[in-house]
């Protein structure tokens, strides 16, 4: 009899097959993460308000006002909504916002189906994509965008709903306040001749968001990106600007030298990076002010560190994620962060489940950002769960993260070990991996688990086969694993071998060491 310890590396491998893999990865998990190199269960999520939103949400944002209070922000795709101690209040535009699709359609127009597709100069129809919104503090006031309609903001009072933006451009892709204090709009109309450009960036004065009109005495001003494609995203990255097309990346920064008649009243920008484009208006995020991470256009995963050059995250996932990807609707991607666990997240529609936010991967940075900069390919921690969530971000100001669900039922995420006092599936299961020597068939005899901090119930399964595509595979389990349990005996034969651990209980957790199989060598065969 020997023992065989199972050391499984952290990471989930999806796209080769599970015997190729061999015992260097996890072939499947849900709802698992890899922390300090070993898999754990996900924290646990707590409704935020009985009530639910109006509509379906596709962005949240949380940010605090003068006194200090918690203020969170939901776009939805027919309303603009705000917590605000504990209770939902409406702050929908009463005029000038248009309630847009709940579901992308593909077709014509920019943004949507067939690249090009469109005329030149007219933005998409608000049926061809889902309206996502992009937000942002200006002070203490609320800059709200819902894609392809005009700016609006709201002054704090509950009472009052939001309202156009005077002087904002009546078409816009997506808005930013920048850390001068402008607001920033990426894909609008021309100032002088009301065209949409989709390459058109304008910006509002200094510390005036009403100011639009260029002029030698303030910084509000323009900037037509050089080359082809639209502007698809854009994000603030320690005082800059990283701004996405289609097909590229572009970095802007603020110079108080250059004037009207220099470089756009003091904003200049530069492409940094090719052929790797955004998929959809939030389907990026940006890490501790300096590093960003996208799903690209081209089905890549993608990661820059200011002053650096995009490049490419290589992910063992990408290739089931990307061909399932449901279609016409990438708008609905949305990556997030966790600071708490050193995680990128990224919600998306997988087309297995139909055509809604259902899904969602993780990459582990390993909590050490400034190390991106030497990222090199055998650093690629992944892993995936079930979870439907249309909107999503990390915590702070909030206390933890925020996630909506389809209904508009809002959650702080890593809170609590249940899904909302109920279950929720987790599991982890190895690939494929020889018992001993090939040759030979082996008798497993139990397996002894090394299972730390759980509660609830826990299970284990284990799988055989004598060669690596034998149809069936040989399952002994799931037996269970109480808390403390030494030992879980079973027989099973085969060259060949995987294990699975699973829970569905509220509350649920556990971390994994290193379990041990206790086997007896065969014959050959």
């Amino acid at each position: 009899m020997t023992r065989v310890p199972i050391q499984i590396p952290p990471g989930v491998i999806v796209d080769d097959t599970t015997f190729s893999v061999g015992q260097s990865a996890w072939s499947d998990v849900n709802n698992v993460r890899f922390w300090r190199g070993q898999p754990q269960v996900i924290g646990g999520w707590q409704r935020l308000v009985t009530t639910p939103l109006t509509g379906v949400c596709r962005k949240a944002f949380p940010w605090s006002d003068n006194l200090g209070q918690l203020n969170i922000a939901f776009g939805t795709h027919s309303n603009l909504q705000l917590w605000l101690g504990g209770a939902l209040y409406d702050i929908t535009p009463a005029s000038g916002f248009t309630p847009g699709a709940v579901d992308g359609t593909g077709g014509s127009g920019w943004g949507t189906g067939t690249y090009g597709a469109g005329d030149y100069g007219e933005p998409s129809e608000g049926a061809f994509f889902p309206l996502t919104w992009s937000l942002a503090p200006w002070g203490q006031t609320l800059m709200a965008c819902p894609r392809g309609q005009t700016i609006f903001q709201w002054s704090n009072d509950t009472g009052t709903p939001a309202a156009a933006l005077s002087g904002a451009p009546a078409n816009v892709t997506c808005m930013l306040v920048t850390n001068t204090r402008q607001v920033m709009a990426f894909g609008c109309n021309d100032a002088i001749t009301g065209v949409f450009n989709p390459r058109l960036i304008r910006f509002s004065d200094i510390e005036n968001p009403t100011d639009w009109t260029a002029a030698v005495t303030n910084n509000a001003g323009d900037f037509v990106l050089p080359g082809s494609g639209q502007i698809v995203g854009a994000q603030l990255i320690a005082g800059n600007v990283f701004v996405w097309t289609d097909n590229g990346l572009y970095q802007g920064a603020f110079d108080p030298t250059l004037d009207a008649a220099g470089q756009a009243n003091g904003w200049e920008f530069t492409q940094i990076g090719a052929n790797c484009g955004l998929i959809g208006p939030n389907a990026a995020v940006v890490l501790a002010n300096q590093a960003a991470y996208w799903f690209g256009s081209n089905g890549q995963f993608h990661l820059c560190v200011l002053g650096g050059a995009p490049q490419i995250l290589p992910c063992p996932l990408q290739e089931d994620v990307f061909t399932h990807v449901a279609a016409s609707q990438a708008g609905k991607i949305v990556a997030s962060g966790c600071a708490e666990f050193g995680e990128v997240r990224f919600d998306y529609p997988d087309a297995r489940d139909g055509v809604e936010n259902s899904r969602y991967l993780t990459y582990s940075t390993g909590g050490n950002l400034s190390a991106v900069a030497s990222y090199n390919t055998i650093n690629t921690i992944w892993s995936k769960g079930l979870m439907a969530r249309t909107a999503y971000v990390d915590a702070g100001p909030s206390p933890y993260p925020i996630g909506v669900d389809y209904a508009g039922d809002i959650y702080y995420h890593e809170a609590g070990l249940s899904a909302d006092g109920a279950a929720f599936d987790a599991y982890a299961e190895s690939a494929d991996f020889y018992l001993g020597a090939a040759d030979n068939t082996f008798t497993v005899r139990g397996v002894w688990p090394d299972v730390q901090a759980q509660q609830g119930a826990l299970s284990v399964s284990v799988f055989t086969r004598l060669y690596p595509q034998d149809p069936l595979a040989r399952v002994r389990g799931p037996y269970p694993l109480s808390p403390g349990r030494s030992k879980a005996d079973f027989l099973a034969t085969g060259r060949i071998a995987r294990i699975r651990y699973e829970s569905a209980s509220a509350p649920t957790f556990w971390r994994l060491g290193k379990p041990v199989f206790d086997v007896a060598q065969g014959g050959l065969r």
